[in-house]
């Protein structure tokens, strides 16, 4: 049998294009002692995989020329020869942008299709969903009653975690670029404001905007995008706040990068102010996992929790969207339906 590949064709220079990924058909191996074999049914698409095509040294190991793009999965086990799954279990696994895998069955894990839907298992309750409750939770230290700034307000991430902070209750500001976005972070997510970066030229505007908005200030800053947002949260923070840093997509091509704030400036700012700014990984946090889904599983359930997916059909329509996933254009979590529903 062989199995549908996307590789890394070669690196980009700033912005990705489709020159930098290949199509490739690669026999699936038996498998052995052990091991299972997996048909993709959806593939996840996240701002994290743009520095994995980088050739520098970083917190996980490039992709290789050649290689198979790194990314999670909502798999069906098809064959095992492994105990603790069984033929038809739905998994997430680490299969990279593939049709089929093979998996010695320790990086994956049964998920439960009677809470949620499947897809639901790679966005609010899988990786992006487990990134907001930890920046919230695990490293930001939110308290009811607090104001959280929350930029990139309607992305997987995002938009869970203005929801929590709502649940929680605090008074939640959202970022987001467009009109459209915003309205549906108001009216659907229920933030309390949200304001459109695309509306406001530079930091400066839009830490005016942030000021009308929070006027008491903001006690803790979500920071998924860096760039102008930063800066404009950085001029509203109070004093004692946190930032918890989950990503900074507006810099992962190089753009944006000479026109940033100065660092002395910043510096200062996080002195003065006396913030505490911490950058966090997933993966550093998998032990309080149990405590994510005791929380938001039944809130997804029930539908308190909304979320939102973009769909784009087909593994080879993979390379196309997540281009666009880097320019903003999708609303909410990027999915690839690779496979059909079991």
């Amino acid at each position: 049998m062989s199995a549908k590949h996307v590789a890394l064709a070669s690196r980009p220079k700033s912005w990705p294009t489709l020159d930098n990924f290949n199509f490739e058909d690669k026999a699936l191996p038996d498998i052995g002692a052990g091991e299972v074999s997996l048909r993709t049914i959806w593939l996840s698409l996240d701002p994290y995989m743009r520095g994995r095509m980088n050739d520098a040294k970083s917190y996980a190991d490039p992709v290789p020329i050649g290689g198979t793009m790194e990314g999670g999965a909502i798999s069906e086990v098809m064959a095992s020869n492994n105990e603790k799954f069984a033929v038809g279990d739905i998994v997430v696994a680490r299969t990279g942008w593939a049709s089929h895998a093979v998996s010695d069955g320790s990086d994956i894990r049964k998920v439960d299709p009677t809470i949620a839907p499947l897809s639901a298992y790679l966005g609010v309750l899988g990786m992006p969903g487990m990134t907001a409750w930890i920046g919230l939770n695990e490293i930001g230290e939110m308290k009811a009653g607090e104001t959280v700034l929350i930029s990139a307000a309607t992305g997987a991430v995002g938009g869970l975690a203005g929801q929590l902070a709502k649940a929680k209750g605090c008074k939640v500001i959202g970022v987001a670029g467009g009109a459209d976005k915003c309205a549906y972070a108001e009216k659907e997510l229920g933030f309390d404001v949200c304001l459109d970066h695309k509306a406001h030229a530079d930091g400066h505007s839009l830490g005016k905007a942030m000021r009308e908005a929070a006027p008491q200030g903001i006690d803790l800053y979500f920071e998924n995008v860096g760039s102008k947002t930063t800066e404009a949260a950085i001029a509203n923070m109070n004093m004692f706040g946190r930032i918890a840093i989950c990503g900074m997509i507006a810099w992962y091509n190089g753009d944006n990068v000479a026109d940033a704030q100065p660092l002395p400036a910043v510096w200062s700012s996080i002195l003065v102010k006396r913030l505490r700014v911490q950058g966090f990984l997933f993966p550093d946090h998998e032990a309080v996992a149990g405590k994510f889904f005791k929380e938001v599983a039944p809130m997804v359930a029930s539908g308190q929790v909304k979320f939102r997916e973009t769909v784009t059909e087909g593994l080879e329509n993979a390379p196309k969207a997540f281009l666009e996933l880097l320019e903003g254009k999708n609303f909410g979590k990027q999915l690839v339906r690779v496979g059909d529903d079991p």
